[in-house]
């Protein structure tokens, strides 16, 4: 069995814990540390042995302001924000998989900051791609949704989450909710755009409504072009019956228990009752805790899982 390749600093795990964007901060205690957030030691000096002038995130603890370029409208409530680079040959400096910190300060002077996956290659020079979506109390949602092209964004980073290693396993499950999607979509693309990488990928993607799914396009098409390798099925609490692409009601226990095996390794990322469901949540931000819901049942424990 491998060894799960996650960093544990206690700050950079109390990050992590919606990486994805998935669901605002209800701890306080957490939402302030954030204010002061510095990266782990470890972390900055791993980064700084590694500076170069082609990344445009370093991981050296300073905010970087980039400009809005592009905004494209998802859904209703969903938009997918491109940010420039000061210069159009560097590329974001990210690794599978890694999320970044974006920062804006209030009339009042606070800090608001919120951790996000990019969803563009993160080998894409001049630019990186973040799909976020309003939420009605969320603050960092709601201020960028009101931003126009040529605005700035505060960002640091990156931070990784967990170190990718290509072929470390024949297949992987993911297990995705809402905008958890964002960290295993990085993980899908940049896994099935090496062609060294063989590694099988199963995804199971629930959402309230069609118009809830992220990335689809991009997801469907991923599918299409490696069918041997990418599958993935939807799951939706509303459903027209004639469409036949999803699947009504949540993801089951029946329908996880043909594909996770010990052998194999699941990533999990949704909001608190997703988590809750499938796997549990972390015991604390420095901690996975025990595996627990859907997958305890299956027989995994936190050596075969990973939670965003």
């Amino acid at each position: 069995m491998l060894k799960s390749k996650y960093l544990f600093p206690t700050l950079a795990s109390a990050v992590v814990v919606s990486a994805a964007g998935v669901y605002l901060y209800q701890n306080k205690e957490v939402a302030n540390s954030l204010k002061s957030f510095k990266l782990p030691t470890f972390y900055k000096t791993v980064a700084n042995e590694s500076t170069d002038n082609t990344k445009a995130l370093l991981g050296d603890g300073n905010w970087v302001d980039l400009k809005l370029s592009k905004i494209e409208q998802l859904s209703h409530d969903t938009k997918r924000f491109t940010f420039a680079f000061d210069d159009e040959n560097k590329t974001s400096g990210l690794k599978v998989a890694s999320c970044i910190l974006a920062k804006y300060v209030t009339p009042k002077g606070s800090n608001v900051i919120r951790p996000y996956t990019p969803t563009s290659d993160i080998d894409e020079k001049g630019s990186f791609d973040l799909v976020i979506k309003r939420y009605p109390d969320g603050k960092f949602g709601t201020h960028i949704h009101s931003l126009k092209e040529g605005d700035t964004v505060a960002f640091k980073g990156p931070i990784l989450k967990w170190d990718w290693t290509p072929n470390a396993y024949k297949e992987v499950v993911l297990i995705g909710g809402g905008t958890g999607i964002t960290p295993l979509y990085q993980i899908i693309h940049q896994v099935t755009k090496n062609p060294e990488d063989k590694t099988k990928i199963k995804l199971f993607y629930g959402n309230k409504t069609e118009e809830d799914i992220l990335l689809k396009k991009e997801l469907d098409s991923i599918a299409a072009k490696y069918p041997g390798q990418f599958e993935v099925k939807y799951y939706l609490d509303s459903i027209d019956e004639s469409k036949k692409d999803f699947k009504k009601g949540f993801i089951t226990k029946e329908d996880l228990s043909s594909v996770v095996k010990k052998e194999n390794h699941v990533f999990v990322c949704g909001p608190p009752p997703f988590m809750k469901a499938f796997s549990g949540p972390k015991k604390s931000p420095s901690d996975q805790g025990e595996v627990t819901g859907v997958l305890s049942e299956l027989g995994l424990t936190k050596d075969e899982v990973f939670k965003f």
